[in-house]
């Protein structure tokens, strides 16, 4: 990250000797606006002049919102403040997201001579992280270690995780932060004070205060968060169900402690598709590789987890079943901070033509699918966007009955076309293996280029077949598995497939 050249320490204006500067950058939804109004009334109760302003940001939910705030004691005359942050003439950064401190860090706000920066080490992904088809996520590890560099103090806990174990939201938390690092003038008591004058949710508010202030007083650099534990991690049911289990289970104790460890919560997450004989055709297929394969097992290991990825693909009926879980319902309301009260839950649906056909019988699916004139009216009538509310009795059930259809998976058009596809794969990656082991196992691992939904697994498959064909050019090469997997990261680097391209054209010039 390139720091801003207003980190040079710079002459302080003895017309300015007073004031203090708080700068606070928020995403919508965080409070910001009311941190800046505790932070507001808190200088004016204690006796200073101060002043607030934001200019809010236009993305989804007002975006990335700069807040500042200006004080100084005061006197006979009425001070006139400045109505943004400049750089290099910040006291306080708080960033109520870990990137936003590393955008203020770039912007010049932090700087080691005088910026105390209290930052919530949570991350909220921008879209840009999203839309990369691998993984986008920017490295936080890079954003703390620039502001250990670029702020004379820094305080950073995950105050998101603080507050919401206290019923309430961020904002209580980092303005507990911000009196635990005194930076301003004022008791503890004063703070608690400006919160207690907001009159709505004072109690969660105050905990959540008092959680923040342990947290940036101890010098907690980061709360832990609760771990995603594998859903169905003591299964439930019918007797005759749970001894299916158990004897499916068992086959895994057969296999080596490396591929069992993948194998594991492969074999749950399909049994958990479909059914248990589904799950039996699972390890049916991962036998049939490991006869195969040899120490230290890495083609069975990748393949323990891609073949689970590729039989447990995402059609309506597992998105209608997903979207209707208890535990989907028990996480959005802990998200929301529902507590209890009414949440209203809509889903926003697109079902294209061909994830319609996709759910009739194989043969009569894809004579439909062959005739665009069909297809064609199919999309006008339903390919456009629906909403529907989940909270409803009517909404629930309708996706509830959708989603309890899996039954009926096996003979659809898209199963036979999904069981085609995954047949075709591990051939490919198998024919590789007398003569190029490595290889192989690189293949294996292209399938994680298919993932999604409707278009974005359309987009998926055009990328797993240009990367097989252009493996297939250089498979003869001792460097092909290593070119195969500069050919997997490029799919993953960006959603047109540029990069992909590129390294298709280069292995054409010399192929």
């Amino acid at each position: 990250m390139t720091l801003h050249p207003a980190f040079e320490p710079r002459p302080v204006d003895p017309a300015t000797q007073g004031i203090l500067k708080l700068a606070l950058l928020a995403v919508g939804g965080q409070g910001g606006g009311v941190l800046t109004g505790w932070i507001e009334d808190l200088a004016r109760a204690n006796g200073y002049a101060a002043q607030a302003t934001s200019v809010a940001g236009v993305a989804q939910r007002t975006g990335a919102t700069v807040y500042y705030v200006e004080m100084a004691p005061a006197g006979d005359r009425i001070p006139v403040f400045s109505l943004m942050p400049a750089a290099g003439d910040v006291d306080i950064l708080i960033a109520a997201e870990l990137m936003e401190a590393g955008r203020a860090i770039i912007r010049g706000f932090v700087t080691p001579d005088r910026t105390t920066l209290i930052t919530s080490t949570h991350r909220m992904l921008a879209v840009s992280e999203k839309t990369v088809p691998g993984d986008g996520i920017a490295n936080a590890a890079e954003v703390l270690a620039a502001a250990d560099i670029a702020a004379r103090r820094v305080i950073a806990a995950d105050f998101d995780a603080i507050a919401l174990a206290q019923g309430s939201v961020i904002s209580a938390s980092l303005f507990g932060a911000l009196a635990a690092a005194q930076v301003l003038p004022f008791p503890r008591e004063a703070f608690e004070a400006a919160i207690a004058k907001g009159g709505k949710g004072v109690e969660p508010s105050l905990q959540a205060f008092a959680a923040g202030f342990a947290a940036a007083w101890n010098g907690a650099a980061q709360t832990a968060q609760p771990e995603n534990l594998p859903r169905g991690e003591d299964p439930k049911g019918p007797a005759r169900l749970l001894a299916g289990w158990t004897t499916l289970t068992a086959r895994l104790d057969r296999l080596p402690p490396a591929v069992a460890d993948l194998a594991r919560p492969g074999l749950r997450k399909v049994v958990d598709f479909h059914d248990l004989a589904y799950g039996r055709a699972y390890l049916d297929r991962l036998d049939g590789i490991l006869t195969k394969d040899r120490a230290p097992f890495d083609l069975t290991r990748e393949a323990a987890k891609h073949i689970a990825n590729a039989m447990a693909y995402d059609d309506i009926l597992r998105v209608a079943d997903e979207k209707t879980r208890a535990a989907r319902m028990t996480r959005i309301a802990g998200e929301m901070g529902a507590n209890g009260k009414v949440m209203h839950l809509t889903e926003f649906l697109h079902p294209r033509a061909e994830e319609l056909v996709s759910l009739l019988p194989a043969r009569t699916g894809a004579r439909w699918a062959a005739n665009p004139r069909r297809m064609a009216l199919i999309d006008r009538l339903f390919n456009r966007g629906r909403r529907l509310r989940t909270d409803t009795l009517r909404g629930f059930l309708m996706l509830h009955i959708l989603g309890g259809l899996k039954g009926w998976r096996l003979k659809s058009l898209r199963h036979a076309a999904e069981i085609a596809h995954l047949e075709t794969w591990l051939a490919a990656a198998l024919s590789h293996l007398p003569t190029n082991y490595d290889l192989a196992v690189e293949v294996i691992r292209c399938r994680r280029l298919v993932k999604g939904y409707a278009d974005t697994h359309a987009r998926g498959l055009s990328k797993f077949d240009k990367t097989l064909a252009a493996i297939a050019l250089i498979r003869d090469r001792d460097d092909a598995a290593d070119w195969a997997r500069r050919l997997r990261e490029a799919a993953l680097q960006d959603e047109d497939g540029t990069a992909l391209d590129g390294a298709i054209a280069t292995i054409r010039s010399f192929a």
